[in-house]
């Protein structure tokens, strides 16, 4: 029987962060977003702030060659490393170096901006061998296998929208709609992860039928590049040595909650996605 919680402000006292440690960059946790492609350079950059604004301490993000001086000027605070690229997409010769960057972090998101191809499953599935704190979005969520026997060292967070859900289950969209929770918990159970259905109410569901549910925000987080601010916040949290369960249920919370706020002091649509994570440090818990 699913076990169904309203995730508000309460519910998340039973589930809460690290405590907030005064000292250099690396006790706040170290970060590596995996993101962008030719056509979408700008995605690593907002998984990149979400990260920072939710905490995260020392910052790498891996790109495609051809975008990476550009995406290091725009993001001063970050290592920035070009991948090897084909078509405009991760080549298959970053595979290895990518796994090498993500044994050197405490939290990895990836998928956001990505190029959909062969190349993501290769990706998703080194990841997932590493001992980092994951979370997989997007172009990775069309391309993972189920898990299987395959052993994980952690329990990754999936952030998929009805779409990509589908994907994941294999099934059409029209499904995901009529029973999103249903579908999510199949999801969480097939691919042993902490799972995000994302929607206008978004659920988040684990392998064990616990199901929370958040039914704040506002109109306008429904924009382009809203998920890959949401993506990168769940990262900083990993990074900062959040439980998975915990960091998406506090990641969810800090974005309907900012999205919220900009809802009153700029309108209920019209905010762009780079203003939520402005509002995210002043919404944590000290």
């Amino acid at each position: 029987m699913t076990r169904d919680t309203r995730l508000d402000r309460s519910a998340l006292d039973t589930n809460p962060l690290p405590a907030v440690i005064d000292g250099g960059k690396e006790t706040k946790g170290r970060i590596l977003i995996i993101a962008g492609s030719r056509e979408v350079p700008g995605a690593a950059l907002l998984a990149a702030i979400g990260a920072m604004r939710a905490g995260a301490g020392k910052l790498k993000i891996a790109t495609v060659d051809s975008v990476a001086p550009h995406v290091g000027v725009a993001m001063p605070e970050a290592m920035v490393v070009g991948m090897p690229e084909a078509d405009g997409g991760f080549a298959s010769s970053a595979v290895e170096p990518l796994a090498g960057l993500a044994g050197s972090v405490d939290a990895v998101v990836a998928g956001p901006g990505m190029a959909e191809g062969n190349i993501c499953r290769s990706i998703a599935e080194a990841l997932l061998r590493t001992d980092a704190a994951l979370a997989l979005d997007a172009a990775l969520l069309h391309a993972m296998e189920p898990a299987g026997e395959v052993r994980r060292n952690s329990t990754p967070v999936l952030l998929p929208h009805a779409g990509e859900l589908a994907s994941l289950l294999d099934c059409d969209p029209q499904e995901i709609e009529r029973d999103p929770v249903r579908c999510g918990l199949r999801a969480a159970g097939l691919y042993r992860s902490i799972v995000l259905v994302k929607g206008v109410v978004s659920h988040v569901v684990t392998p064990d039928g616990n199901c929370w549910t958040y039914e704040g925000g506002a109109p306008g987080l429904g924009v382009s590049g809203s998920g890959d601010v949401l993506a990168g916040i769940v990262g900083g949290l990993l990074a900062r040595g959040a439980e998975p369960l915990n960091a998406l249920l506090w990641a969810v919370w800090l974005h309907g909650e900012a999205g919220a706020r900009l809802g009153r002091s700029v309108g209920p649509v019209g905010f762009l996605a780079r203003q939520i994570a402005d509002e995210i440090p002043a919404l944590l818990p000290a």
